[in-house]
Protein backbone atom coordinates (compact mmCIF):
# COMPACT_ATOMS: atom_id res chain seq x y z
CA UNK A 1 0.00 0.00 0.00
CA UNK A 2 2.92 2.33 0.75
CA UNK A 3 4.29 1.51 -2.72
CA UNK A 4 1.03 2.70 -4.28
CA UNK A 5 1.29 5.97 -2.40
CA UNK A 6 4.89 6.53 -3.48
CA UNK A 7 4.17 5.80 -7.13
CA UNK A 8 1.26 8.22 -7.09
CA UNK A 9 3.37 10.93 -5.50
CA UNK A 10 6.16 10.49 -8.04
CA UNK A 11 3.75 10.69 -10.96
CA UNK A 12 2.17 13.86 -9.63
CA UNK A 13 5.55 15.47 -8.91
CA UNK A 14 7.31 14.46 -12.11
CA UNK A 15 7.09 17.94 -13.72
CA UNK A 16 8.57 19.50 -10.61
CA UNK A 17 11.55 17.05 -10.49
CA UNK A 18 12.13 17.60 -14.14
CA UNK A 19 12.53 21.30 -13.55
CA UNK A 20 14.56 20.91 -10.33
CA UNK A 21 11.90 23.00 -8.61
CA UNK A 22 10.00 22.01 -5.38
CA UNK A 23 6.79 24.06 -5.44
CA UNK A 24 4.07 23.48 -2.79
CA UNK A 25 1.31 20.83 -3.41
CA UNK A 26 -1.90 22.00 -4.87
CA UNK A 27 -5.25 21.51 -3.11
CA UNK A 28 -6.19 18.75 -5.61
CA UNK A 29 -3.00 16.81 -4.84
CA UNK A 30 -3.47 17.04 -1.05
CA UNK A 31 -7.07 15.80 -1.40
CA UNK A 32 -5.94 12.77 -3.41
CA UNK A 33 -3.30 11.82 -0.83
CA UNK A 34 -5.86 12.07 2.00
CA UNK A 35 -8.19 9.74 0.13
CA UNK A 36 -5.41 7.19 -0.34
CA UNK A 37 -4.70 7.28 3.44
CA UNK A 38 -8.35 6.63 4.19
CA UNK A 39 -8.49 3.65 1.77
CA UNK A 40 -5.35 2.16 3.34
CA UNK A 41 -6.89 2.31 6.82
CA UNK A 42 -10.15 0.67 5.71
CA UNK A 43 -8.32 -2.13 3.87
CA UNK A 44 -6.18 -2.84 6.93
CA UNK A 45 -9.29 -3.11 9.13
CA UNK A 46 -10.92 -5.57 6.71
CA UNK A 47 -7.80 -7.75 6.59
CA UNK A 48 -7.69 -7.79 10.39
CA UNK A 49 -11.33 -9.00 10.68
CA UNK A 50 -10.81 -11.73 8.07
CA UNK A 51 -7.77 -13.03 9.93
CA UNK A 52 -9.68 -13.40 13.23
CA UNK A 53 -12.74 -15.21 11.66
CA UNK A 54 -11.02 -17.54 9.18
CA UNK A 55 -12.39 -21.14 9.23
CA UNK A 56 -10.20 -23.93 10.60
CA UNK A 57 -8.04 -25.86 8.18
CA UNK A 58 -10.19 -29.01 8.45
CA UNK A 59 -13.27 -27.08 7.37
CA UNK A 60 -11.36 -25.56 4.47
CA UNK A 61 -10.39 -29.02 3.28
CA UNK A 62 -13.98 -30.29 3.60
CA UNK A 63 -15.28 -27.31 1.67
CA UNK A 64 -12.75 -27.84 -1.06
CA UNK A 65 -13.83 -31.49 -1.40
CA UNK A 66 -17.60 -30.87 -1.47
CA UNK A 67 -19.02 -31.10 -4.99
CA UNK A 68 -21.07 -28.28 -6.28
CA UNK A 69 -24.77 -29.08 -6.28
CA UNK A 70 -26.76 -28.77 -9.45
CA UNK A 71 -29.25 -25.94 -9.54
CA UNK A 72 -32.64 -26.85 -8.18
CA UNK A 73 -35.34 -27.46 -10.76
CA UNK A 74 -38.81 -25.98 -10.68
CA UNK A 75 -40.25 -28.95 -8.72
CA UNK A 76 -37.78 -28.63 -5.85
CA UNK A 77 -37.99 -24.87 -5.65
CA UNK A 78 -41.58 -25.13 -4.35
CA UNK A 79 -41.03 -28.17 -2.09
CA UNK A 80 -43.50 -28.79 0.74
CA UNK A 81 -42.37 -28.08 4.30
CA UNK A 82 -40.45 -30.91 5.98
CA UNK A 83 -42.78 -33.30 7.89
CA UNK A 84 -42.78 -33.13 11.65
CA UNK A 85 -41.62 -36.42 13.23
CA UNK A 86 -43.16 -37.16 16.60
CA UNK A 87 -40.88 -38.13 19.47
CA UNK A 88 -42.71 -41.46 19.93
CA UNK A 89 -41.94 -42.56 16.36
CA UNK A 90 -45.59 -42.94 15.38
CA UNK A 91 -47.18 -45.88 13.62
CA UNK A 92 -44.05 -47.74 12.52
CA UNK A 93 -42.47 -47.62 15.98
CA UNK A 94 -45.59 -49.06 17.63
CA UNK A 95 -46.19 -51.72 14.94
CA UNK A 96 -44.27 -54.99 14.69
CA UNK A 97 -43.67 -56.72 11.35
CA UNK A 98 -42.70 -60.35 11.89
CA UNK A 99 -42.13 -63.41 9.70
CA UNK A 100 -41.49 -67.12 10.20
CA UNK A 101 -40.49 -69.90 7.81
CA UNK A 102 -41.05 -73.48 9.00
CA UNK A 103 -40.01 -76.47 6.89
CA UNK A 104 -39.22 -80.14 7.47
CA UNK A 105 -38.17 -83.50 6.09
CA UNK A 106 -39.88 -86.51 7.67
CA UNK A 107 -39.58 -90.24 7.13
CA UNK A 108 -42.24 -92.80 8.09
CA UNK A 109 -40.74 -96.26 8.58
CA UNK A 110 -44.03 -97.88 7.53
CA UNK A 111 -43.36 -96.41 4.05
CA UNK A 112 -47.09 -95.65 3.72
CA UNK A 113 -48.86 -95.44 0.38
CA UNK A 114 -49.16 -91.83 -0.69
CA UNK A 115 -46.40 -90.93 1.84
CA UNK A 116 -49.13 -89.97 4.34
CA UNK A 117 -48.58 -89.68 8.09
CA UNK A 118 -51.97 -90.30 9.71
CA UNK A 119 -53.23 -88.28 12.71
CA UNK A 120 -50.66 -85.51 12.23
CA UNK A 121 -51.68 -81.87 12.21
CA UNK A 122 -48.63 -80.39 10.47
CA UNK A 123 -45.93 -82.98 9.66
CA UNK A 124 -48.31 -84.72 7.27
CA UNK A 125 -45.86 -85.97 4.61
CA UNK A 126 -43.22 -88.72 4.59
CA UNK A 127 -40.06 -88.75 2.47
CA UNK A 128 -40.69 -85.26 1.10
CA UNK A 129 -39.05 -81.89 1.64
CA UNK A 130 -42.03 -79.88 2.86
CA UNK A 131 -43.06 -76.35 3.77
CA UNK A 132 -45.13 -76.50 6.94
CA UNK A 133 -45.85 -72.80 6.90
CA UNK A 134 -44.56 -69.40 5.92
CA UNK A 135 -46.33 -66.74 7.96
CA UNK A 136 -46.36 -62.96 8.28
CA UNK A 137 -47.55 -61.39 11.54
CA UNK A 138 -48.37 -57.67 11.66
CA UNK A 139 -49.47 -56.30 15.02
CA UNK A 140 -50.12 -52.96 16.64
CA UNK A 141 -51.10 -53.83 20.18
CA UNK A 142 -53.13 -51.44 22.34
CA UNK A 143 -51.23 -49.37 24.90
CA UNK A 144 -53.63 -47.68 27.35
CA UNK A 145 -50.70 -46.22 29.28
CA UNK A 146 -49.74 -44.22 26.20
CA UNK A 147 -53.36 -43.20 25.52
CA UNK A 148 -54.01 -45.76 22.75
CA UNK A 149 -56.81 -48.15 23.67
CA UNK A 150 -57.19 -49.89 20.32
CA UNK A 151 -55.04 -52.32 18.35
CA UNK A 152 -55.09 -54.74 15.44
CA UNK A 153 -53.39 -57.99 14.42
CA UNK A 154 -53.14 -59.84 11.10
CA UNK A 155 -51.50 -63.27 10.56
CA UNK A 156 -51.13 -64.41 6.94
CA UNK A 157 -50.25 -68.09 6.52
CA UNK A 158 -49.11 -70.16 3.53
CA UNK A 159 -48.09 -73.80 3.18
CA UNK A 160 -49.34 -77.20 4.32
CA UNK A 161 -50.60 -75.84 7.65
CA UNK A 162 -53.31 -73.86 5.88
CA UNK A 163 -54.86 -77.12 4.65
CA UNK A 164 -55.14 -78.34 8.24
CA UNK A 165 -56.63 -75.04 9.42
CA UNK A 166 -58.76 -72.60 7.43
CA UNK A 167 -58.00 -74.21 4.06
CA UNK A 168 -59.89 -77.39 4.99
CA UNK A 169 -63.51 -77.93 3.96
CA UNK A 170 -63.98 -79.75 7.27
CA UNK A 171 -63.52 -76.40 9.04
CA UNK A 172 -64.94 -73.89 6.57
CA UNK A 173 -68.02 -73.81 4.31
CA UNK A 174 -66.00 -71.67 1.87
CA UNK A 175 -62.29 -72.44 2.50
CA UNK A 176 -61.17 -70.61 -0.64
CA UNK A 177 -62.25 -67.29 0.90
CA UNK A 178 -60.15 -67.51 4.09
CA UNK A 179 -57.25 -69.84 3.10
CA UNK A 180 -54.33 -67.40 3.81
CA UNK A 181 -55.89 -65.69 6.87
CA UNK A 182 -54.97 -67.42 10.12
CA UNK A 183 -55.74 -64.50 12.45
CA UNK A 184 -57.35 -61.11 11.82
CA UNK A 185 -58.86 -59.19 14.72
CA UNK A 186 -59.21 -55.76 16.22
CA UNK A 187 -58.90 -54.92 19.91
CA UNK A 188 -60.29 -52.23 22.20
CA UNK A 189 -59.51 -51.85 25.91
CA UNK A 190 -62.51 -50.41 27.76
CA UNK A 191 -61.70 -48.17 30.76
CA UNK A 192 -63.39 -50.51 33.22
CA UNK A 193 -61.51 -51.39 36.39
CA UNK A 194 -58.13 -52.84 35.46
CA UNK A 195 -59.14 -52.70 31.77
CA UNK A 196 -61.66 -54.86 29.91
CA UNK A 197 -60.09 -56.10 26.65
CA UNK A 198 -62.52 -56.91 23.81
CA UNK A 199 -61.44 -58.51 20.51
CA UNK A 200 -63.49 -58.98 17.36
CA UNK A 201 -62.48 -61.11 14.41
CA UNK A 202 -60.64 -64.37 13.93
CA UNK A 203 -58.13 -65.55 16.54
CA UNK A 204 -56.26 -68.69 17.59
CA UNK A 205 -58.03 -70.87 20.13
CA UNK A 206 -56.74 -71.05 23.70
CA UNK A 207 -58.13 -74.56 24.20
CA UNK A 208 -55.14 -76.87 24.67
CA UNK A 209 -51.60 -76.14 25.78
CA UNK A 210 -50.07 -76.22 22.27
CA UNK A 211 -50.47 -73.60 19.56
CA UNK A 212 -49.65 -72.77 15.96
CA UNK A 213 -46.09 -71.41 15.81
CA UNK A 214 -43.41 -74.11 16.10
CA UNK A 215 -40.79 -71.88 17.73
CA UNK A 216 -43.06 -71.50 20.78
CA UNK A 217 -43.73 -75.24 21.29
CA UNK A 218 -41.74 -77.94 23.08
CA UNK A 219 -41.87 -80.41 20.17
CA UNK A 220 -41.84 -80.14 16.39
CA UNK A 221 -44.91 -82.29 15.76
CA UNK A 222 -48.20 -81.51 17.51
CA UNK A 223 -50.14 -83.74 19.86
CA UNK A 224 -53.41 -85.56 19.15
CA UNK A 225 -55.10 -82.98 21.34
CA UNK A 226 -53.86 -80.05 19.27
CA UNK A 227 -55.12 -81.83 16.16
CA UNK A 228 -58.51 -82.54 17.77
CA UNK A 229 -59.35 -79.39 19.73
CA UNK A 230 -60.38 -76.15 17.95
CA UNK A 231 -57.65 -74.35 16.00
CA UNK A 232 -59.36 -70.95 15.88
CA UNK A 233 -62.66 -69.10 16.30
CA UNK A 234 -64.45 -66.10 14.78
CA UNK A 235 -66.49 -63.71 16.91
CA UNK A 236 -66.11 -61.73 20.13
CA UNK A 237 -63.58 -62.42 22.86
CA UNK A 238 -63.33 -60.53 26.16
CA UNK A 239 -60.65 -60.70 28.84
CA UNK A 240 -60.50 -59.19 32.32
CA UNK A 241 -57.95 -59.43 35.14
CA UNK A 242 -60.10 -59.94 38.23
CA UNK A 243 -57.00 -60.16 40.41
CA UNK A 244 -53.23 -60.48 39.87
CA UNK A 245 -53.68 -64.25 40.08
CA UNK A 246 -56.92 -64.63 38.04
CA UNK A 247 -57.89 -63.77 34.46
CA UNK A 248 -61.39 -64.45 33.06
CA UNK A 249 -62.23 -64.88 29.35
CA UNK A 250 -65.66 -65.07 27.74
CA UNK A 251 -66.23 -65.94 24.06
CA UNK A 252 -69.24 -65.60 21.78
CA UNK A 253 -68.32 -67.20 18.43
CA UNK A 254 -69.61 -68.87 15.27
CA UNK A 255 -68.31 -72.22 16.46
CA UNK A 256 -65.30 -74.52 16.28
CA UNK A 257 -63.24 -73.03 13.42
CA UNK A 258 -66.01 -71.60 11.17
CA UNK A 259 -65.03 -68.17 9.89
CA UNK A 260 -68.57 -68.38 8.48
CA UNK A 261 -71.15 -70.11 10.65
CA UNK A 262 -72.33 -73.65 9.87
CA UNK A 263 -75.76 -72.79 11.29
CA UNK A 264 -77.68 -70.03 13.01
CA UNK A 265 -76.49 -70.97 16.50
CA UNK A 266 -73.66 -69.25 18.35
CA UNK A 267 -71.22 -71.05 20.66
CA UNK A 268 -69.87 -69.81 23.98
CA UNK A 269 -66.86 -70.43 26.18
CA UNK A 270 -65.70 -69.49 29.66
CA UNK A 271 -61.98 -69.65 30.42
CA UNK A 272 -60.27 -69.16 33.78
CA UNK A 273 -56.51 -68.64 34.01
CA UNK A 274 -55.05 -69.00 37.51
CA UNK A 275 -51.54 -67.98 38.52
CA UNK A 276 -51.13 -69.16 42.12
CA UNK A 277 -47.35 -68.74 41.93
CA UNK A 278 -44.89 -66.94 39.69
CA UNK A 279 -43.71 -70.19 38.09
CA UNK A 280 -47.12 -71.90 37.86
CA UNK A 281 -50.15 -71.30 35.62
CA UNK A 282 -53.36 -73.34 35.53
CA UNK A 283 -56.13 -72.98 32.93
CA UNK A 284 -59.67 -74.33 33.27
CA UNK A 285 -61.85 -73.97 30.13
CA UNK A 286 -65.39 -74.93 29.13
CA UNK A 287 -66.80 -74.60 25.60
CA UNK A 288 -70.31 -75.45 24.36
CA UNK A 289 -72.27 -75.00 21.14
CA UNK A 290 -74.28 -76.58 18.32
CA UNK A 291 -71.74 -77.19 15.58
CA UNK A 292 -73.50 -79.16 12.80
CA UNK A 293 -74.06 -77.80 9.28
CA UNK A 294 -77.59 -76.85 8.23
CA UNK A 295 -76.92 -76.57 4.45
CA UNK A 296 -75.30 -78.83 1.85
CA UNK A 297 -71.74 -77.55 1.17
CA UNK A 298 -71.09 -76.00 -2.25
CA UNK A 299 -67.38 -76.73 -2.55
CA UNK A 300 -65.24 -75.69 -5.54
CA UNK A 301 -68.04 -73.36 -6.63
CA UNK A 302 -68.65 -72.20 -10.15
CA UNK A 303 -71.15 -69.55 -11.17
CA UNK A 304 -73.61 -69.00 -8.28
CA UNK A 305 -77.16 -70.21 -8.82
CA UNK A 306 -78.52 -67.15 -7.00
CA UNK A 307 -77.48 -63.48 -7.20
CA UNK A 308 -74.89 -63.83 -4.42
CA UNK A 309 -71.27 -64.88 -3.90
CA UNK A 310 -69.99 -68.27 -5.13
CA UNK A 311 -70.08 -71.07 -2.56
CA UNK A 312 -73.05 -69.88 -0.52
CA UNK A 313 -75.39 -72.86 -0.43
CA UNK A 314 -79.21 -72.46 -0.49
CA UNK A 315 -79.78 -76.23 -0.16
CA UNK A 316 -80.94 -77.14 3.37
CA UNK A 317 -79.55 -80.13 5.21
CA UNK A 318 -82.13 -81.64 7.53
CA UNK A 319 -79.92 -82.72 10.42
CA UNK A 320 -80.91 -82.13 14.05
CA UNK A 321 -78.65 -79.76 15.95
CA UNK A 322 -76.35 -81.63 18.31
CA UNK A 323 -74.39 -79.94 21.04
CA UNK A 324 -70.62 -80.17 21.38
CA UNK A 325 -69.18 -79.86 24.88
CA UNK A 326 -65.47 -79.46 25.63
CA UNK A 327 -63.90 -79.49 29.06
CA UNK A 328 -60.21 -78.62 28.85
CA UNK A 329 -57.62 -78.01 31.53
CA UNK A 330 -53.84 -77.69 31.50
CA UNK A 331 -51.06 -76.46 33.75
CA UNK A 332 -47.50 -75.28 33.11
CA UNK A 333 -44.77 -75.22 35.76
CA UNK A 334 -41.33 -73.70 35.34
CA UNK A 335 -39.72 -76.02 37.86
CA UNK A 336 -36.37 -74.27 37.60
CA UNK A 337 -34.28 -72.10 35.35
CA UNK A 338 -33.84 -75.01 32.92
CA UNK A 339 -36.79 -77.38 33.49
CA UNK A 340 -40.36 -76.84 32.25
CA UNK A 341 -43.21 -79.28 32.90
CA UNK A 342 -46.77 -79.28 31.53
CA UNK A 343 -49.84 -81.50 31.73
CA UNK A 344 -53.21 -81.47 29.96
CA UNK A 345 -56.54 -83.31 30.31
CA UNK A 346 -59.66 -83.10 28.13
CA UNK A 347 -63.14 -84.57 27.95
CA UNK A 348 -65.26 -83.94 24.84
CA UNK A 349 -68.80 -85.13 24.04
CA UNK A 350 -70.79 -84.83 20.82
CA UNK A 351 -73.64 -86.85 19.39
CA UNK A 352 -72.99 -88.21 15.89
CA UNK A 353 -75.17 -90.10 13.41
CA UNK A 354 -74.58 -93.48 15.11
CA UNK A 355 -75.14 -92.16 18.64
CA UNK A 356 -73.21 -90.37 21.36
CA UNK A 357 -69.43 -90.18 21.07
CA UNK A 358 -66.79 -88.89 23.45
CA UNK A 359 -63.05 -88.40 23.71
CA UNK A 360 -61.07 -88.53 26.93
CA UNK A 361 -57.38 -87.72 26.76
CA UNK A 362 -54.31 -86.79 28.79
CA UNK A 363 -50.87 -85.54 27.81
CA UNK A 364 -47.64 -84.79 29.69
CA UNK A 365 -44.71 -82.64 28.55
CA UNK A 366 -41.18 -82.00 29.84
CA UNK A 367 -38.34 -79.85 28.49
CA UNK A 368 -34.81 -79.38 29.84
CA UNK A 369 -32.47 -76.62 28.63
CA UNK A 370 -28.97 -78.13 28.95
CA UNK A 371 -27.16 -75.12 27.46
CA UNK A 372 -28.36 -71.81 25.97
CA UNK A 373 -28.31 -73.53 22.56
CA UNK A 374 -29.27 -77.16 23.27
CA UNK A 375 -32.44 -78.64 24.82
CA UNK A 376 -34.33 -81.93 24.97
CA UNK A 377 -38.13 -82.26 25.18
CA UNK A 378 -40.45 -85.22 25.56
CA UNK A 379 -44.19 -85.81 25.28
CA UNK A 380 -46.42 -88.75 26.18
CA UNK A 381 -50.12 -88.93 25.32
CA UNK A 382 -53.16 -91.17 25.62
CA UNK A 383 -56.47 -90.62 23.81
CA UNK A 384 -59.57 -92.81 24.06
CA UNK A 385 -61.65 -92.20 20.92
CA UNK A 386 -65.08 -93.67 21.67
CA UNK A 387 -67.29 -93.46 18.59
CA UNK A 388 -64.49 -92.21 16.32
CA UNK A 389 -65.01 -88.54 17.12
CA UNK A 390 -61.32 -87.79 16.47
CA UNK A 391 -59.94 -90.51 14.20
CA UNK A 392 -63.09 -91.85 12.57
CA UNK A 393 -62.80 -95.20 14.38
CA UNK A 394 -63.30 -96.34 17.96
CA UNK A 395 -59.82 -96.99 19.30
CA UNK A 396 -57.31 -96.20 22.04
CA UNK A 397 -54.35 -94.15 20.80
CA UNK A 398 -50.97 -93.51 22.39
CA UNK A 399 -47.90 -91.62 21.25
CA UNK A 400 -44.43 -90.84 22.59
CA UNK A 401 -42.20 -88.12 21.20
CA UNK A 402 -38.58 -87.09 21.84
CA UNK A 403 -37.29 -83.81 20.40
CA UNK A 404 -33.76 -82.36 20.37
CA UNK A 405 -33.39 -78.59 19.87
CA UNK A 406 -30.33 -76.73 18.63
CA UNK A 407 -30.56 -72.94 18.45
CA UNK A 408 -27.93 -71.74 15.98
CA UNK A 409 -28.81 -68.12 16.76
CA UNK A 410 -31.83 -66.19 17.92
CA UNK A 411 -34.17 -66.62 14.97
CA UNK A 412 -32.83 -69.94 13.61
CA UNK A 413 -33.80 -73.24 15.25
CA UNK A 414 -33.19 -76.86 14.23
CA UNK A 415 -35.26 -79.72 15.67
CA UNK A 416 -34.62 -83.44 15.32
CA UNK A 417 -37.55 -85.60 16.43
CA UNK A 418 -38.42 -89.25 16.89
CA UNK A 419 -42.08 -90.20 17.36
CA UNK A 420 -44.02 -93.45 17.67
CA UNK A 421 -47.82 -93.76 17.44
CA UNK A 422 -49.74 -96.80 18.76
CA UNK A 423 -53.32 -98.08 18.43
CA UNK A 424 -55.14 -101.06 19.92
CA UNK A 425 -56.33 -101.98 16.41
CA UNK A 426 -54.75 -101.99 12.91
CA UNK A 427 -55.11 -98.42 11.72
CA UNK A 428 -51.87 -96.95 10.30
CA UNK A 429 -50.96 -97.13 6.61
CA UNK A 430 -48.20 -99.33 5.21
CA UNK A 431 -46.64 -99.79 1.77
CA UNK A 432 -49.50 -102.12 0.85
CA UNK A 433 -52.97 -100.64 0.42
CA UNK A 434 -54.87 -103.49 2.09
CA UNK A 435 -52.53 -103.98 5.05
CA UNK A 436 -52.70 -101.76 8.16
CA UNK A 437 -50.47 -101.74 11.22
CA UNK A 438 -51.04 -100.92 14.88
CA UNK A 439 -48.16 -98.45 14.96
CA UNK A 440 -46.21 -95.91 12.91
CA UNK A 441 -42.73 -94.54 13.63
CA UNK A 442 -41.39 -91.31 12.15
CA UNK A 443 -38.11 -89.38 12.21
CA UNK A 444 -38.23 -85.67 11.38
CA UNK A 445 -35.78 -82.84 10.79
CA UNK A 446 -37.41 -79.43 11.23
CA UNK A 447 -35.88 -76.05 10.44
CA UNK A 448 -37.51 -72.85 11.69
CA UNK A 449 -36.52 -69.24 10.98
CA UNK A 450 -38.18 -66.13 12.38
CA UNK A 451 -37.51 -62.42 12.77
CA UNK A 452 -39.34 -59.31 13.95
CA UNK A 453 -39.70 -57.09 16.99
CA UNK A 454 -42.60 -58.98 18.59
CA UNK A 455 -41.49 -60.24 21.98
CA UNK A 456 -42.41 -63.56 23.62
CA UNK A 457 -44.74 -66.16 22.14
CA UNK A 458 -46.50 -65.27 18.89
Amino acid sequence: MRLLRSVTFVLLSWPVFAADVDPPLTARERKMLDRIDTLEQRLAAVESRLATTAPPESLKRAQSQTPVAAPAGPSTMAAAPAPVVSESGGFLTDTTFNMTLDGYYGYNFNRPVGRINLLRAYDVMSNSFSLNQAAIVIERAPDPGAGRRFGVRLDLQYGQATETLQGSAVNEPRPQVYRPVFQAYGTYVLPVGSGLTVDFGKWASALGVENNYTKDQMNYSRSYLFNFLPFYHFGFRSSYNVAPWLNVNYWLVNGVQQSEDFNGNKSQALLLAFKPAKALTWNVNYYSGVEDRDTVPALNPGIPVLPTQPGLSPVPLNVPGRRLNIFDTYATWNAGAKLTLAAEADYVTHRISVGPAHVSATAAYARYQFTPKFALAGRGEYLNDSGGLFSGATQALKETTLTADYLFAEGFLMRIEWRRDFSNRPFFLTDTADILKREQTTATLGLVWWFGRKQGAW
